[in-house]
């Protein structure tokens, strides 16, 4: 197979959660343990640091990648999903996993993992501890698809285990309380391993406490303790939050024996972008007028690109906006600003929300604005309808924004 073979196989042919939502679910790591046998165990070969939460663990995760990179050490980074290309997900110092190491996977694995039935992230996470494994890497940043608990990537042995927050988000597969959300991230947590909690949720914060305690786990609630401010490159407001968790992180890993210098800390966090690729943050793509987009979400990600956006300056406000299928979305939409135009639309994927149910649903709760075809087609009207003094902002799904960047 060549590469566009070998990824329409992987996308055609095996289910994943980001393209067709529930049914690519498995709710246990049968499988995971079985495709780990096949490769050998890759995940004992190499360190890790393990990162889990509902907002942040993408930017907390590359933040990590970063700083160590800084400091010489070779650095997996395992992420998901991807925007622009499959091959975004895994990463050795910023650099993308080549085709051919994607082609060569596939065509060796094809037939032992097709006995049993691996999912579209299962494969993933195999191809990535596998390439780590082979190409030495001193350690990885592996963040986790969904939950913790029960997520292919929780049978690894991390250095450290970092949980940036809970809020409500999957909760057909998570649990419909914060309590039951924060049990399945916790899920992570590992017997002696130091926990970092990035966010300290006080109707929440003794379902970490009492996992930890429960695996002789040290926890620290990494906004409990002043930490030196560090800038970055990274301009969301909300990257306050995340670059505390990773100082915490990096902390203990200096503890553990890892050899991370203050230069480090600082350089690596003013080059995220520069040294990890990182797209889709508070990502900045004109200035004339101001057009920014956000992969945030959820509900609590939304607030935070609200308030971000309070915070800038300009004399109309254009959405482009598109979602999922299968998330309640009525909350969100009720959050967004009333005296904004409103560009809507529906990414290019099976999961995504029909642009006249959006437009429909929207309206009911008093935005304004019309349906468009495609993003593509909602972001040129955008553009044509904008003055240089107004701001554009694309978001709403990861994939809208992919189609973008």
């Amino acid at each position: 197979m060549n590469y566009p073979e070998t990824l329409d196989y992987l996308f055609g042919q095996l289910p994943m959660y980001q393209r067709v939502g529930n049914s690519a679910y498995k709710a246990n790591l049968d499988n995971t343990y079985r495709l780990s046998e096949i490769l050998n165990h890759p995940e004992k070969q190499f360190k890790s640091v393990h990162v889990a939460g509902t907002n942040g663990k993408g930017s907390t995760s590359h933040i990590l990648a970063a700083v160590l990179q800084e400091a010489g050490y070779n650095v997996g980074l395992y992420t998901s999903p991807h925007l622009k290309d499959f091959r975004e997900r895994i990463k050795i110092n910023g650099e993308l996993i080549s085709e051919n190491e994607v082609i060569d996977f596939v065509e060796e694995y094809k037939n032992k993992f097709e006995k049993i039935q691996l999912s579209f992230f299962e494969w993933t996470v195999g191809l990535a501890f596998h390439y780590f494994a082979n190409q030495k890497v001193d350690i990885a940043i592996v963040e986790t698809g969904l939950g913790g608990r029960l997520d292919s990537t929780n049978i690894i042995a991390p250095e450290v285990v970092v949980i940036t927050n809970i809020s409500m988000d999957h909760t057909q597969f998570l649990g419909d309380t914060l309590d039951k959300i924060a049990a399945e991230k916790a899920g992570i947590i590992k017997s002696t391993i130091p926990v970092v909690i990035g966010e300290t949720q006080p109707e929440i914060k003794h379902v970490f406490i009492e996992k930890a305690n429960q695996l002789n786990a040290p926890i620290q609630f990494a906004d409990e303790f002043p930490i030196q401010e560090y800038e970055s490159d990274l301009k969301g407001i909300y990257q306050q939050q995340n670059k505390k968790t990773v100082v915490a992180t990096i902390k203990i890993l200096q503890q553990l024996g890892w050899k991370i210098e203050a230069k480090h800390i600082e350089n690596g966090l003013l080059n995220v972008v520069k040294n990890t690729g990182l797209m889709g943050r508070w990502q900045v793509l004109n200035t004339q007028p101001l057009t920014v987009c956000d992969t945030g979400h959820n509900e609590a990600g939304i607030k935070l690109i609200l308030a971000q956006l309070a915070e800038q300056d300009y004399e109309k406000l254009h959405i482009v906006l598109g979602v999922v299928n299968d998330k309640d979305i009525t909350n969100i939409l009720a959050l967004l600003p009333k005296n904004a135009i409103y560009y809507f639309c529906q990414a290019k994927i099976p999961r995504a929300l029909d642009v006249h149910t959006l437009a429909e649903k929207a309206t009911a709760v008093g935005l304004s604005g019309k349906a468009f075809p495609s993003v593509e087609a909602a972001y040129q009207a955008a553009q044509q309808n904008a003055t240089t003094k107004d701001l554009i902002f694309i978001g709403g799904s990861t994939f809208v924004v992919a189609e973008v960047v």
